[in-house]
């Protein structure tokens, strides 16, 4: 009679382990080089000349490398104007968003109201509506308002979006109990005061992924501002980029340097809400 090596099953399972792994990790390798290849390139590119960013076989560094796209697009251009434009009005954008998704969001999760499942399921249906669908209703409506004021009408798109609300509809059914709510209202808190003292401090998490989410949506927004702005003055970014890449003879040396500068702001907003965004993303997903 035959006996089993208690060792040889638990030996199996950490090979299988080992591989998984292995596989998992070379796949995820492969998914950054996918992402990061053509990022890297636009770098390099932006300190090439004109003639060497499309040169074969391609070169990843730059030989010799130069600041003079930088120079050209700094001073022939008004670049900082562009980018103060758009940094102004993401920002306006995404704190308006954040505040008046969490209203929202609060209400629909919390209070009784007649009409409630119908205006809900309206406003989320609206996410099935592509935003080039609605852009001339919308300008419509802006224009007969007498608000195209450009900081005005660059603004009014991003201010209450339909997945903000649901977003935030969610992370409050999930994140806020009744009972909590109850107890500040025994202690006399009034319904804003509930929101605000509350319900606004356990909603961080989503408050850092819906701004992050907003300001990339606002700052990288060129259909809408190609509508309502036509002074040269008031461009934002990509409008800036697009006319530089628009114009006699495809400057994309300047394009790719502005690009580079272009998504500072972005970096930055997203190192400054990282670990809110990462806590928003994963909220959920494991069960205590």
């Amino acid at each position: 009679m035959t006996t089993l090596d208690p060792t040889v099953r638990p030996t199996a399972g950490r090979t299988r382990g080992r591989i998984s792994r292995t596989l998992l990790y070379v796949f995820l390798i492969a998914l950054l080089l996918v992402f990061a290849l053509p990022l890297l390139w636009a770098l390099s590119s932006s300190f090439k000349d004109r003639a060497d960013i499309f040169s074969y076989p391609p070169e990843l560094w730059p030989s010799p490398a130069t600041l003079a796209n930088y120079r050209g697009l700094l001073d022939a251009n008004p670049f900082w104007s562009w980018l103060l434009t758009s940094t102004v009005v993401a920002l306006i954008s995404t704190a308006a968003s954040v505040v008046l998704c969490a209203l929202a969001g609060f209400a629909f999760a919390k209070y009784r109201f007649r009409g409630k499942n119908a205006l809900f399921n309206i406003m989320f249906s609206s996410l099935a509506v592509p935003f080039a669908v609605i852009v001339v209703p919308l300008f419509i409506m802006v224009a007969k308002a007498h608000l195209t004021t450009p900081y005005f009408a660059l603004v009014v798109p991003w201010v209450a979006p339909a997945f903000g609300i649901f977003m935030m509809r969610q992370f409050t059914e999930q994140s806020v109990p009744d009972a909590l709510l109850d107890a500040a209202r025994v202690d006399g808190c009034t319904e804003f005061g509930l929101f605000w003292r509350v319900v606004l401090p356990l909603l961080r998490p989503a408050l850092g992924a819906l701004g992050v989410w907003s300001f990339l949506n606002s700052y990288n927004s060129l259909i809408w501002p190609l509508i309502v702005v036509s002074d040269p003055a008031d461009y934002t970014l990509p409008m800036g980029l697009q006319a530089l890449f628009a114009a006699t003879g495809r400057q994309y040396d300047l394009v790719l340097a502005g690009a580079v500068l272009a998504a500072i702001p972005s970096l930055v907003v997203f190192f400054v809400l990282r670990k809110q965004l990462l806590e928003g993303l994963t909220a959920g997903a494991v069960k205590s």
